[in-house]
């Protein structure tokens, strides 16, 4: 069966986004891209670049771990304001909203309904596994599903900002066994995590 994927950039303090939620890797943000990181996504995640990147860099590898993307509204809606309709165009782009009636992208994939009535059936069907992009909200109601957590750990911390997890994941301890990490140079850890079980 698939596994959800929650793959995401944190700082040390677990914030995932400035308290103004804007992409904290574009224009005036605080993430610091240093080159060992941008190789280490290109040589082991290529697929979660978005398609920009990808241009830029000159990646065409399929990248074998996802082929599925699910994000919410407002972290949709960050691309949109940048002038793209559709980041991922490489894999299956699910966005998540109660309040979009449509997208610009014809390719994007609009739900409405629940989401993890949603995942659940993506789990299902066959496939690589379903990278969970964000944000905030929609990994809070979905924290239940998740299976597996890559954590891009920054050297930084930023005191405020939009946690990991939105205020609408219920209180659930879970452990969860560290299964991969891959330290850089320049002070960014990369940590895989699998599902433990309930605390």
């Amino acid at each position: 069966m698939r596994r959800l994927v929650y793959y995401v950039a944190t700082t040390l303090d677990g914030f995932i986004a400035g308290p103004d939620g804007a992409d904290p890797t574009g224009p005036n943000g605080f993430w610091p891209l240093q080159e060992d990181y941008i190789q280490h996504l290109v040589a082991e995640y290529p697929e979660t670049l978005p398609v920009q990147a990808r241009q830029a860099l000159s990646v065409t590898a399929e990248g074998t771990r996802f082929d599925t993307v699910l994000e919410g509204r407002r972290s949709y809606e960050i691309g949109l304001a940048a002038g793209i309709n559709d980041a991922f165009p490489h894999l299956r782009h699910l966005v998540f909203s109660r309040t979009l009636t449509e997208v610009p992208a014809s390719a994007v994939e609009l739900v409405a309904d629940n989401a993890v009535a949603a995942v659940r059936e993506l789990k299902q069907q066959d496939g690589k596994d379903i990278w969970l992009l964000g944000g905030a909200e929609l990994a809070g109601s979905l924290y239940a599903e998740i299976d597996t957590l890559i954590l891009k750990v920054g050297p930084l911390t930023i005191g405020d900002g939009i946690p990991l997890f939105s205020r609408k994941a219920s209180f659930d301890p879970r452990t969860w066994t560290l299964e991969d990490q891959t330290v850089l140079k320049s002070g960014a850890v990369f940590l895989t995590y699998g599902r433990g079980v309930t605390s």
